[in-house]
Formats: structure tokens, C-alpha cells, sequence
């Protein structure tokens, strides 16, 4: 009768350790970063079905001709890391809506959700405001850029946690 060895349970543990860190870590490549974001994107949408969207590409699109008003809906700690160019917060936004006439407001967050299920209250409200696909992560996909608390131009990138670390190779995150 053969007898069969036990694994030590430190060893195990360590184990188990190992392919949870494995498990999340962040795809190697941008294309396996993005496609991520978008995979978790669109599983964020079923709590904000009537929020209009905007595809960052048509963000950057419009930021480039100075035509978006980027609404940050993240916390002061995630802004004072970075923000999108010209962004305002919500509060700053519904304190004057008019004062941002001829401009495409769209809410954007780390991802998407928070700004989402804020996009869908305000177009309940009757207010055109889009929601950022993918959040700040799909902007940073598409080329948009980053700028710091002074507004200079910045890699350095809050991603809220763990599961958002999907930003772009060559940008720091933290959270």
C-alpha cells in the first residue's frame, strides 16, 4: 500500500497566494489592458441603461478641437493626483450649467460606473451629459492625456484599485 504524501499547509497557503497574485495581475500588453476595461465596462452598464455614452476616442476627438467639458466624478484624492484637461467637477458644473454652453459635457470616473450611474441621473433630470466608455482608462487608451493638480502635462494616473490597474504601459498608477 502506497502512502500519500500531505502538502504542509504554509506551503499550500503560499500556493494559493501565488495564483491569486498571478490572477491579478494586469494583462503585459495595452491590447489586453484596454480589451479589460472594456470587459469590465460592460458589465457596469446594466446598473446605468439610460446614461447616454460617449467612445473616448470621440472624446479625445472633441477635447482636441476644445470643444468637451470633461466632468470628474472621482474624489479629491483621485483629483489631485490627475484629471482630464479643462475638467470641472460636479459641483462646479451644476452650479452654472450655461456657463459651459457650446460644449459636450460627459462625466467620467476611474471606469466608468460612478460617472454612469451619475450620467443617468442628470438625463433623467433633462440634462445632456454623457457618460466617458471605459472612464478615464478608455480616455488614456485612446490617446487622451493626463494633467497633474498644477496642470502640467503628467503619466501619473489614480486608478481607484487593484482591479483598475489598467492603465496604458508608461503611466504610473496608484491608488
Amino acid at each position: 500500500m502506497r502512502r500519500r504524501q500531505r502538502i504542509p499547509w504554509p506551503l499550500l497557503a503560499l500556493m494559493a497566494l501565488a495564483a491569486l497574485a498571478a490572477c491579478s495581475r494586469p494583462p503585459a500588453d495595452d491590447a489586453g489592458r484596454k480589451a479589460r476595461v472594456y470587459e469590465l465596462f460592460a458589465g457596469y452598464r446594466k446598473d446605468f441603461p439610460q446614461a447616454p455614452e460617449m467612445p473616448a476616442e470621440v472624446a479625445v476627438a472633441l477635447a482636441g478641437r476644445g470643444e468637451l467639458l470633461p466632468i470628474d466624478m472621482r474624489e479629491p484624492a483621485e483629483r489631485a493626483v490627475s484629471t482630464l484637461p479643462g475638467a470641472v467637477t460636479a459641483k462646479e458644473y451644476l452650479a452654472d450649467p450655461s456657463r459651459f454652453a457650446g460644449k459636450k459635457a460627459v462625466a467620467y470616473c476611474t471606469i466608468g460606473y460612478r460617472s454612469g450611474v451619475w450620467a443617468q441621473q442628470e438625463a433623467l433630470a433633462g440634462r445632456a451629459v454623457a457618460n466617458l466608455a471605459g472612464g478615464l482608462l478608455g480616455w488614456l487608451h485612446a490617446g487622451g492625456t493626463l494633467v497633474d493638480a498644477k496642470g502640467a502635462p503628467t503619466k501619473t494616473v489614480h486608478v481607484y484599485g487593484r482591479t483598475w490597474d489598467l492603465a496604458p504601459t508608461g503611466y504610473v498608477s496608484v491608488w
